[in-house]
Order: structure tokens, then sequence, then C-alpha cells
């Protein structure tokens, strides 16, 4: 005797998939998508005083736009005051580009330093070893991300260790401007994301058949162009995977603009902040947070774009 229609699929096994992933599924909509769609809907609403009023407008984004006051005398809304949208804005604009450039070179940074490490744990320790290595490149991670920045903040001021330091031995005779600078802040987050770049890499190392690498020197080719030709090829997911994970939060980073820049170098995140909740402007504060996201998914794009040709010039 046949089940009733429909019947089947629920005791099938990609129901039984269905069930077991439903409570993450539920869980992930909760947390990501439905502050994601909050925030796009808040960029193309209309602000007013104190509120968010459902009125569909774009120059938020491009344009100059009103904010609305709510009328006690009428009723209605009137205009309190203008502001520029998010791409017409040449302060964001400008934020927007100092964000994605130190991102870019924290990024750059992180990797470069962060695959001889992974490369050295993968080739060079013994098996025995790797796991205690692996344990003390991920002992940062014991302190609050707020700490390490913190303490970064405490070495590089004008009172800090660097400077006590090198003045005690007589190597400079003023304190050098270390701290209110990008590049301070650039290497406080490629210090901050290293374990995040090492770990990824070093499992793409691992995964990598070393006779590969015996048979390209067999042929004749020299470490380094074995290493160029063979290792850096098939390590590239691991690459790839610590770009992301680095480039992604950095651009977004919002405590090291203020500990180390010392709220003098403000990056997006900063401008998100100042709109959302000193200046009560949440429909611009969602439009930059949201040009902030379309500036990550396009250069994130571009760059596995990039990396798709390069492989394919490898084979």
């Amino acid at each position: 005797m046949s089940e009733p229609q429909g019947r089947g699929f629920w005791r099938s096994e990609a129901a039984t998939g269905l069930y077991l992933i439903s409570p993450t599924a539920l869980f992930a909509i909760l947390l990501l998508a439905a502050p994601l769609a909050t925030t796009l809907l808040y960029s193309v609403f209309t602000d007013g005083y104190l509120e968010i009023i459902p009125r569909f407008q774009l120059c938020n984004y491009i344009g100059e736009c009103a904010s609305l006051k709510l009328d006690a005398a009428t009723g209605e809304y009137v205009q309190d005051q203008t502001y520029l949208g998010a791409w017409s804005d040449p302060v964001v604009m400008t934020l927007m580009w100092r964000s994605l450039y130190v991102s870019i070179f924290v990024t750059a940074a992180t990797v470069i330093f962060a695959y001889p490490v992974a490369y050295f744990v993968s080739f060079n320790v013994e098996p025995s070893k790797k796991s205690l290595w692996l344990f003390l490149i991920t002992i940062p991670f014991w302190t609050s991300y707020v700490i390490r920045v913190f303490m970064w903040n405490v070495m590089i001021s004008r009172t800090g260790v660097i400077n006590s330091t090198l003045m005690s031995l007589g190597i400079i005779d003023e304190p050098l401007r270390m701290a209110f600078t990008i590049q301070a802040m650039v290497v406080t987050l490629a210090h901050a994301y290293a374990p995040f770049a090492i770990l990824p890499i070093y499992v793409a190392l691992e995964k990598i058949d070393r006779s590969l690498l015996e048979a390209g020197q067999d042929l004749g080719e020299t470490r380094f162009t074995t290493f160029l030709r063979v290792t850096l090829p098939l390590s590239m997911s691991g690459v790839i995977a610590a770009v992301l994970i680095v480039f992604i939060p950095t651009i977004g980073d919002y405590i090291t603009p203020n500990l180390i820049g010392g709220g003098k170098i403000p990056m997006i995140a900063n401008m998100i902040e100042v709109q959302m909740l000193q200046a009560d402007n949440r429909a611009l504060g969602s439009a930059v947070a949201v040009s902030a996201m379309l500036v990550v998914g396009a250069v994130s794009l571009l760059f596995l774009f990039l990396n798709r040709r390069y492989l394919k010039g490898n084979k």
C-alpha cells in the first residue's frame, strides 16, 4: 500500500537533514538576516526626530535629504534639517577610502608575515611539536581584543615602553611620534589578526602532498621555483581564506581608531557610530553601513576573480 502523497518526503533523508539544520538556520536568520534586513530598510527610510519614518527615499545614498520632525500643533511632519547622502558627503567618502586602504595595507602586511610562519610550522617543525607551535600561536586569543589594542597604545605612546627604552639607551633624544598615526593602526591591526591568517594558511600547506615537491626538485627545479610553481598555487585556498578573514573585519574596525588613533583618525565604522548614536540619524548611518558592505563585497569579488586568473595562468 502506497504512502499518502507528501508523506514520503517528511520521512526521507532530505527531511532529516532539514530537521538537523533548522535550529542553526533559524539562529542565523535571527542574528544575521534580521539585522541586515533592518539596516537595508532603514537606509531607504526617512530620518525623523528620535524615530525612523517609513517613507521611501534614495537620497540617503546620493543627493540631499531632509530630516523630518512631528509638529505638535498640526500633527504633521515638517522639515527639521538637511544633510547629504552617503555617496554625496565628502567626509563619508574620505573615511570610506581611508578605511579601504588601511584595510588593504593591514591585509597585505598580515598575510605576508603570516605565510612564512605557517610555512615554517608546516615544513620545518617536527610533527610531534606542531601542536605546541599552534598552541603558542593562539595565545593572543586568551585576552580580549580591546586589551591587546590598549597594550599597543601603552607601548607606542610618548611615555610608552618603546620610547622609554630607546631614550634610556641613548638612541634617541626625544620621544618618537608613533601613536595617533595610520602606521600605528596598521601595525596594531596586523598583530591582532595575525593568528587568523596563520591558521588557514597552515591548514592549506599541511594538505599539500610532499611527493609533489620532491618531484619538482627531481625535474631540476630549485626550491624557490618549486615554491612558486607548486607550493604557492596549492596553498592559495588558505591565502584566500586569510585575506578575506582579515580584510572584511578590519575595514569596519571601530576600537583601533579610537584607542590607537586617539579619535583623530576615524574610519567608516566611527562615522556609523556617530550617525547612529550621537547625531540620531539612523537612516544615514544605515546607508553608510550598507555602502561599506557593498565596498567589501566588491573588493572581495575582485580579489577572487584575480586569484582565479592567477591559478589558471599557473596550470
